[in-house]
């Protein structure tokens, strides 16, 4: 069976997929970016991606 090594960012608007050991690790979910991961407190489009607006 083969591993799974990347996955969509945890944040529904996201577009990104992270490398799991990459990923920002919170409440059991994988996220690109620290913003993803405490809900953008300062509003969305800062994720830090290029093409991605979540």
């Amino acid at each position: 069976m083969a591993t799974v090594t990347q996955m969509k960012c945890a944040c529904e608007p996201c577009l990104c997929v992270v490398h799991l050991e990459d990923a920002v690790h919170k409440d059991g979910k994988h996220y690109c970016s620290e913003a993803c991961a405490e809900g953008h407190p300062n509003g969305h489009g800062d994720c830090g991606h290029t093409g991605c607006s979540c």
